[in-house]
């Protein structure tokens, strides 16, 4: 099994893994590859032109996509990869998403190798292939960073969902600490002198799960 068809098998891996922060960073990334394309495109049309610098530029454009594209395409330590059956879908289905962005990053270092060797007779066929593949790449682009945002918007809700389901867990264990607590001051208040001591304890529980409560409370007004 070759190593796209083991990505599409792949299971998805659970969003609660996968921090804000590295959400936010994914989105960068991609807006990253939307500029950095276009910046490639740019400075490969001035280097035909010998516009000083620019095929420098061009090359640097170039590396920051590819640096960008693999950084989310390829699971690593820091980042995860394609963790949703819909990215593995705008990747790896029908809109060739990862072949796409290949056969752009193959077509530049061409045409600017090909502007680097002075072959002039083959630079406007190449250059024309460029500027004219931005157009569909833009929109696979375009697409993919709606889809990091649309994937970072459902795990802010699901850790939203997360945090009031814990808190309700410790509110509902904080009431019963609180009735376990005054039937146990009622007993003590029972006992007499023999229950005082259980009495002051009883009375710092209530304390403790009174503050819980309203901790609980102040916590779950600030999420909602």
């Amino acid at each position: 099994m070759n190593t796209l068809a083991v990505l599409r098998s792949a299971p998805s891996a659970p969003r609660g893994g996968i921090s804000g922060d590295t959400f936010a960073k994914m989105i960068n990334l991609s807006g990253r590859r939307r500029f950095t394309s276009q910046r490639v495109v740019l400075y490969t049309v001035l280097a035909a032109q010998n516009v000083p610098d620019a095929l420098t530029t061009a090359r640097e454009a170039l590396g920051l996509f590819r640096a960008a594209h693999n950084a989310l395409f390829q699971e690593s330590a820091d980042m995860p990869g394609l963790f949703s059956p819909a990215l593995r879908e705008a990747y790896l289905g029908p809109a060739q998403g990862h072949q796409r962005m290949l056969d752009f990053m193959e077509l530049a270092d061409r045409t600017l190798h090909a502007i680097e060797s002075g072959w002039q007779r083959q630079v406007p066929g190449l250059l024309e292939q460029l500027v004219s593949s931005t157009t569909q790449l833009l929109v696979t682009l375009n697409a993919m960073t709606a889809l990091y945002e649309q994937e970072a918007r459902e795990h802010a809700q699901a850790m939203e969902h997360k945090l009031h389901s814990a808190m309700g867990e410790i509110r509902t264990i904080s009431k019963q600490a609180q009735v376990v607590a005054m039937n146990a001051r009622i007993v003590a208040a029972r006992a007499g002198d023999v229950g005082k001591e259980f009495a002051v304890v009883a009375t710092e529980l209530i304390s403790i799960t009174t503050h819980i409560d309203t901790v609980l409370h102040g916590a779950l007004g600030r999420a909602a």
